[in-house]
């Protein structure tokens, strides 16, 4: 099956709330929407139950900590370990990232409103002891501005070149999510994606 996450927060296949969320992918063509209903919990939308675990297994990888899938009827499509989910203050977190996205910042707005909705996967650094952010850093900024000092975590594995990243985030300065830049769309696209190419160009 070809899976895809939709990145766009407009298309007419999904709904607003599912595209703002970033719960949209197509599986072979055909839509499937996650509509996350809890701190764990999502429902699913797709034609075809039966064949919808690859999607579900898929969407897990960016949301780990969401362990249950239901269908439109309140059926259980699947059910993973839950993750255990911690307090963490926000200056703890070393992020892995250097930018954020301003349009992806305007769409964590519209449905992040507490700090315990925040949930954020994150690695042990061998080198500092620290934690390391693995993803979520627009959710990250986002309660650094609305004046959040706590998000909650999970640890989870993650490849080394994560803690290359965070060592560069270091190096420029970056030690906490405040601390990262808000880019304008195009201009994130193409720093961040620069940056990507030309660090894993130079590891090949």
């Amino acid at each position: 099956m070809e899976i895809r996450r939709i990145d766009t927060y407009i298309d007419s296949r999904f709904p607003e709330d599912v595209l703002l969320a970033h719960g949209a992918f197509l599986a072979d063509g055909e839509p499937c929407a996650f509509r996350i209903t809890g701190r764990d919990s999502a429902v699913v939308f797709f034609h075809d139950y039966g064949a919808v675990l690859p999607v579900i297994e898929e969407f897990r990888f960016y949301a780990g900590h969401i362990c249950e899938f239901f269908d439109d009827q309140g059926r259980k499509l699947a059910e993973y370990p839950s993750e255990k989910l911690r307090e963490t203050r926000l200056s703890e977190i070393q992020p892995s990232q250097f930018y954020v996205d301003e349009e992806k910042l305007r769409a964590v707005s519209s449905f992040l409103t507490s700090w315990d909705q925040t949930v954020i996967p994150v690695a042990r650094d061998q080198e500092t002891g620290g934690l390391v952010s693995l993803d979520g850093h627009t959710r990250m900024y986002w309660a650094h501005l609305r004046g959040w000092d706590r998000v909650l975590t999970f640890e989870t594995e993650t490849e080394d070149f994560t803690f290359d990243f965070a060592r560069e985030a270091r190096r420029r300065g970056i030690v906490q999510p405040g601390d990262i830049t808000v880019l304008e769309h195009g201009e994130y696209e193409e720093k961040w994606n620069q940056y990507c190419d030309a660090f894993f160009a130079a590891r090949d």
